[in-house]
């Protein structure tokens, strides 16, 4: 039985590459779309924020002035939204893409109101453009549309499955957090998002669940409350 009824997903970019690193991976995209479907034929609510990190990322060139490297990166998010929003339909999800800003007939343009009621008809509703603005990040993004959408949790899935004291990459012993506080996520400079999207999780008592999105089945175990990842609290 699911756990929530209403999550915001946050897909990092470079999930969405699989093995590729880099563009898009079907197979992948395909493998989270079926996994989605489970949940909305359940009658739980979601929404999608997306990285851009498979196509660039705001500080990817030091030659370019940071607003502009920030817009492209923002433009990164729209078309990744745009793609698995395609996936997802092609499984028999109904879907959304929302902007910030005009995309003339590519998206449409957000509202609080429009995306609720998406949302509550079952119509997966992907949040691209981040906030529309330079110097944020998707992160600071997804947790401003989920205190927005009033979601249960935030769900993020990423290479790694959990929350970790140090980068288990390259310390063997690092200890893995089952449940830690957002105030010692900042505190210790944990790193699971950045520090604005942390504050913001921290002053509207928004909780997430940080998830190995690559193991088997790990968005509906999530969303059961069986997930092997770290719940922060907030």
């Amino acid at each position: 039985m699911a756990k929530y009824k209403r999550v915001l997903l946050k897909l990092s970019g470079e999930a969405l590459a699989g093995p590729n690193k880099t563009g898009f991976d079907e197979e992948t995209c395909l493998g989270i779309a079926r996994q989605v479907k489970q949940l909305v034929d359940q009658g739980i609510q979601i929404g999608v924020v997306t990285g851009g990190g498979n196509f660039w990322r705001g500080r990817t060139s030091k030659n370019i002035d940071r607003t502009k490297a920030d817009q492209i990166g923002t433009l990164a998010t729209v078309m990744n939204c745009i793609y698995v929003s395609e996936i997802f339909r092609s499984v028999g999800i109904k879907t959304a893409v929302l902007t910030p800003f005009a995309c003339s007939s590519f998206t449409e343009l957000f509202s609080k109101d429009l995306a609720v009621r998406y949302m509550e008809q079952g119509v997966v509703t992907f949040f691209a453009g981040g906030t529309g603005h330079p110097y944020f990040s998707t992160d600071t993004a997804l947790v401003l549309r989920a205190v927005e959408m009033e979601a249960d949790i935030i769900l993020s899935g990423k290479s790694i499955d959990g929350v970790y004291d140090s980068d288990p990459a390259v310390n063997p012993d690092a200890k893995k957090f089952d449940e830690i506080d957002i105030n010692e996520v900042i505190n210790q400079r944990l790193g699971v998002i950045d520090l604005a999207a942390a504050v913001l999780c921290m002053e509207n008592h928004m909780p997430m669940m940080i998830f190995g999105l690559n193991e088997e089945n790990s968005i509906v175990n999530t969303v059961r409350g069986t997930t092997h990842g770290t719940l922060v609290t907030a």
